[in-house]
Formats: C-alpha cells, sequence, structure tokens
C-alpha cells in the first residue's frame, strides 16, 4: 500500500510541476505553437477611391462583394459534400473535383469571386469543411458606354488596365488593413483577437468631364455614324481657357461593366491613340504661320485658276475652280490650290518650327495612357513637295486631341495649354502666337461657318462659330484610296472662345450622301455646341441674328393667326430692350 502511495504522489507531484512549467515556465513557446494552429492574421480589403465628374456626379464607384475561397486539404476529407457545393456554386461537379484535386498541397483557392453578399452568405451557411467568404470590392460604372475610352476599367483584382484607371491607379488604389483573428479547426473564425492595421481607402479623383456634355457628345457621334454609315468616330471638347477635357466620345465603344463581352478593338481610346492625316484643319495653321513670317496679310490674293497646281508628279487640286481669293478666301472655299500657294512662301524651317510649336510630332501632355506622338517628319527628311503636301494635311499624321489642343490655342489669343482630365490641374501656358495673328485667324475661321462656307450647319443661332472643315483620303498601298475622313474642328463663340471641338468621322459611306466634314461632321459640333452653351450658360454674342430670326418667326406666326403685323418694328422694339 505504500509502494502504490508513494507512486501515486510521485505522479501527482510530477504533473503539478509538468503544469507549472507549461503554463510559467515554457508558456510563451506552447502559446506560440497554439497560435500558429488557431491564430491567423488576415487582410482587410481597402475599397478603390471614387471617380467623379467635374460637378460631382459619381463615374466610377466600389461595391463591396463577397468571393468563396476553400482550403483544399480539408475539403476534400470530405468529397461527399462536394457536389453540394458545386450545385451552389454554379460549376459542374466534375469541374470542381478536378480543380481541388490538382491543388490538394495548398491551403488556399478560390472558387467563385465577386458574387452577391447574400448568395455567398447562403453558401457558407452550408456549412461545408473548409469553406468560407472574404469581402472584396468590385468596380462599378453607372455611366456605362458613354464614359468606358476615358475611364478604362480595373480586372478582378481591382487594379486599373486601362484609361484613367490605369493612369491614376497608384492615387485610387487603397492600402489594406489587417486583422487578427482565431480560427477553428475547420476554419471558421471563432473570434477577432485584434485588429493590426486599420484599411485606408483610394483617394478620390474629381475629373474635368462634364457627364452630360459627354452624354451630349456620344449620342450626337453615334447618330451621325448611324446616318453616314462610318465605320467608327471620335469627338473632344476643350475648355478654351483651361484646356480642360470637358468631353470625349469614341465609338465603337464597350460596356466596362462587362469587359469580356466586348472586342479588344473596341476598347481603344481612338482620340488620343489613333493616327490620322488631318486634312484641311491644317489650313488655318498654315495661315498663321505664314501671317506670323510678315509673308502674307488677310487681304494678299491668289489666284487658284484653273483649281490646280503642280506638285512634283502629281496635282494639288480643288473641288473647283475658285479663282482669285484673298487669304480669307482659301480659309472659307477650303482651297487647297491657296493653302499650297501660300507654303511656297515660308521657308521649310518656318513651317517646321510652327507646326512643332503647336503640339504636332509630340504628345500633348495629357498623362493619357497610350497617347501617340504622331508623325511630323523632320525637314531633312522632306523631299521637295512635302511642305507643300502638308500644307493642306496630308504627308502628317495627328490625333484628334491634337488638333483640339491646337484650335484650343488659337481661341486662347495663342496660349497653349497641355490639355487635362483633371478639373482645377491647370498647367501653365505657353505662348505660341501673337494675340494679333490668332484673332485674324479665328475671324477668318468664322467665316467657313457663314453664307458662302463650307460648314453652315455648324451654324448656332445666336452664336458667332469659327471652324474649319477637313475631307482627307485615307492612304493604302503606297497610295490614297475612295475611303475618307470627314473633320470639323471649331470653336464658339468667337468674341470669347469658351469651347473648343474636334469631329473626326471615319469611313463615312459615299452611298449614303456625303462624305465631306461640313456634311458627316459640322451637324455633331453644332448639336454638341447648341447643348453644351446652354448648359454651361454661355451667353451670346450675336444676338442681333437671334432676334431677327425671333422676330421673323413672331411675324410668321401671327400671319397664320389672321393678324398682320409688320415685323421690322416688332423686331426693333425688342432689340431697344435688349440692353
Amino acid at each position: 500500500m505504500w509502494v502504490v502511495v508513494a507512486l501515486l504522489g510521485l505522479g501527482s507531484v510530477t504533473l503539478v510541476g509538468r503544469a507549472v512549467q507549461l503554463q510559467v515556465f515554457d508558456r510563451g513557446f506552447y502559446q506560440q505553437q497554439g497560435d500558429a494552429r488557431f491564430v491567423r492574421e488576415l487582410p482587410i480589403v481597402a475599397s478603390r477611391g471614387m471617380i467623379t465628374d467635374r460637378n460631382g456626379e459619381p463615374l466610377a464607384i466600389s461595391s463591396p462583394v463577397e468571393s468563396i475561397w476553400a482550403n483544399p486539404k480539408e475539403l476534400l476529407r470530405a468529397p461527399e459534400r462536394i457536389p453540394e457545393l458545386a450545385d451552389a456554386l454554379g460549376i459542374p461537379r466534375d469541374e470542381l473535383a478536378s480543380r481541388l484535386s490538382a491543388r490538394a498541397d495548398k491551403e488556399f483557392v478560390y472558387l467563385k469571386r465577386r458574387m452577391n453578399p447574400d448568395e455567398a452568405a447562403r453558401i457558407v451557411a452550408l456549412d461545408i469543411p473548409g469553406v468560407s467568404s472574404q469581402r472584396e470590392y468590385r468596380r462599378f460604372y453607372p455611366q456605362g458606354e458613354a464614359m468606358a475610352h476615358i475611364l478604362g476599367f480595373t480586372n478582378i483584382d481591382d487594379r486599373g488596365q486601362e484609361g484613367l484607371e490605369l493612369a491614376f491607379d497608384d492615387w485610387l488604389t487603397g492600402t489594406p488593413g489587417a486583422k487578427r483573428v482565431i480560427r477553428d479547426n475547420r476554419g471558421r473564425i471563432v473570434e477577432n483577437v485584434d485588429l493590426v492595421r486599420a484599411a485606408q481607402p483610394g483617394h478620390d479623383l474629381t475629373l474635368s468631364i462634364d457627364r452630360r456634355i459627354q452624354y451630349l457628345t456620344q449620342r450626337e457621334l453615334r447618330n451621325a455614324i448611324t446616318e453616314t454609315g462610318a465605320s467608327s468616330g471620335s469627338a473632344v471638347v476643350l475648355d478654351v481657357r483651361t484646356g480642360e477635357v470637358l468631353a470625349m466620345a469614341n465609338l465603337p465603344t464597350f460596356n466596362p461593366n462587362a469587359v469580356g463581352s466586348s472586342p479588344r478593338d473596341a476598347h481603344r481610346n481612338r482620340a488620343v491613340t489613333d493616327l490620322l492625316e488631318p486634312g484641311s484643319t491644317m489650313k488655318p495653321l498654315t495661315v498663321a504661320a505664314a501671317l506670323e513670317a510678315g509673308v502674307i496679310t488677310p487681304e494678299t490674293l491668289f489666284n487658284t485658276s484653273p483649281g490646280w497646281i503642280a506638285n512634283g508628279r502629281y496635282r494639288t487640286t480643288d473641288t473647283h475652280n475658285y479663282g482669285v481669293l484673298d487669304t480669307t478666301g482659301v480659309i472659307r472655299k477650303s482651297s487647297n490650290v491657296g493653302a499650297a500657294l501660300i507654303s511656297r512662301r515660308l521657308s521649310d524651317a518656318q513651317f517646321n518650327e510652327f507646326m512643332r510649336r503647336f503640339g504636332y510630332g509630340s504628345t500633348t501632355g495629357s498623362g493619357f495612357p497610350g497617347e501617340a506622338a504622331g508623325l511630323f517628319p523632320q525637314p531633312a527628311r522632306w523631299s521637295g513637295t512635302t511642305k507643300q503636301t502638308m500644307s493642306y494635311g496630308y504627308g502628317l499624321s495627328v490625333t484628334p486631341l491634337q488638333i483640339a489642343t491646337a484650335y484650343a490655342a488659337l481661341g486662347n489669343g495663342g496660349l497653349l495649354h497641355q490639355p487635362s482630365f483633371i478639373r482645377g490641374e491647370h498647367k501653365p501656358a505657353r505662348r505660341v502666337l501673337d494675340p494679333k495673328i490668332a484673332n485674324e485667324v479665328l475671324h477668318m475661321m468664322q467665316t467657313v461657318t457663314e453664307p458662302g462656307g463650307t460648314a453652315t450647319r455648324a451654324a448656332i443661332l445666336g452664336y458667332h462659330v469659327a471652324g474649319k472643315t477637313g475631307t482627307s483620303r485615307k492612304a493604302s498601298g503606297g497610295g490614297y484610296s475612295r475611303r475618307y475622313i470627314g473633320y470639323f474642328a471649331g470653336l464658339v463663340p468667337v468674341d470669347h472662345p469658351r469651347f473648343a471641338m474636334v469631329v473626326a468621322v471615319n469611313d463615312p459611306d459615299p452611298a449614303r450622301g456625303s462624305y465631306y466634314g461640313g456634311v458627316v461632321a459640322a451637324p455633331v459640333f453644332h448639336n454638341v455646341m447648341e447643348g453644351a452653351l446652354r448648359l454651361m450658360d454661355v451667353s451670346p454674342d450675336n444676338l442681333e441674328a437671334w432676334l431677327a430670326v425671333r422676330a421673323a418667326a413672331d411675324a410668321k406666326r401671327q400671319r397664320a393667326l389672321g393678324r398682320v403685323t409688320p415685323a421690322a418694328p416688332a423686331a426693333t422694339a425688342v432689340a431697344g430692350r435688349a440692353p
């Protein structure tokens, strides 16, 4: 009995000693071992910053979603539950089993991502071993196709892939947080232990884009492409005073909320990546260069008869024989011959330096990913006819954004701003032209939208509009095909230009009526700018025309009602109250 008692006592002392050792002396070691098995540090996903237009309207937001994941090691120990899980996820049973078997040595695998939180909760509630959910965020674009090319999109990990989502990815991306949790032997969280680091959401981004003007631009460009049978098109609207991009539309487009359903080619922002020969939109710049060099004046006369001049082995031709034109007439009638005669008065160095000053041959500095610099060859590579050809828009390549930037400089008194997509980011302007010359060219361009010009369809009642049409043939096989690009580039109002807009319609179908820029592109300018002027509350600078039209309409209405009221006194009376 004493031996038994001694053994029991010794055993008790040993147990007490071992308990003291585990709980006092070696506590840290065994606590660490326990934590290694049950305590986990989990990331806390940070939401991406919101993108808004200049008025605070949301353009890109991040919505919380859930992703279902599993521990294959644990889940494969309960193979009878795999079919149930596959049915709940909407995944073929064989496919899920294969995925799990291929990752049998892993402890983490995504089963389905970006699910509705309610659906994810129902799957987790099935209490399948090794299956859990994780909070993530999914990007949502409320404006859909209208903003697709500007914003771009994010990938499944919420990182920017194209457009401004890519350009400002670091700014928009938040900093993930972390928390410590205790999991049970089935991987379920049973206790939140500690917040290690709070998640920091990404910064918001306010764009210069006006959602309303963007919608107008997209709608009118789509209408033009539908009516003309064109294959694609682009349009850009700039704020002349700041260089801010107010709208930029391209077609074809895509839905950024379902990127995978659209062809890859539709993702291209043609307004900044596609290189086009600018056609007659070059002529105002050619005239400005000659005025600055002092080789012409606004009254200089040019004999364009018989409607063509030699251009090496080829001819520079006009659509008609315009006879003798002054400098303004060259722009109003869009005379290729007149532009060529002007360019002959400029040296290669003068022409080259002037065009590069306006940004041709280099990127605009907008910062948009993939922006093209264009093609403006150095004079050393010119042939004897290169300058003549470039004077009316062939032999060089530019983007629609470059044309808009150059025209905005004409409207801004010769000050060129780098275009910006961020509201309030006013980059320093640089002087590229004397204000007097810029104003002279602007008023020459005004005649283009007036009777006798090539773009009367761009005219806007109550406003003076300056602009230039362009129609360029597309290069093909070492020459030029019978396919065209129709342009209109304009500024409004002329007295104090507020907007610069460029419209390019690619491949209009001649069988639909016309392919000229004044027919296919100018109406887009008219419709968009008419709406933008009203939305931005820009005062008219041609009240006389507006009053005359209103007086005529009133007189017509009175006659229809059987009352004959003299139109002229009515117009005078209204005009007398206008001040």
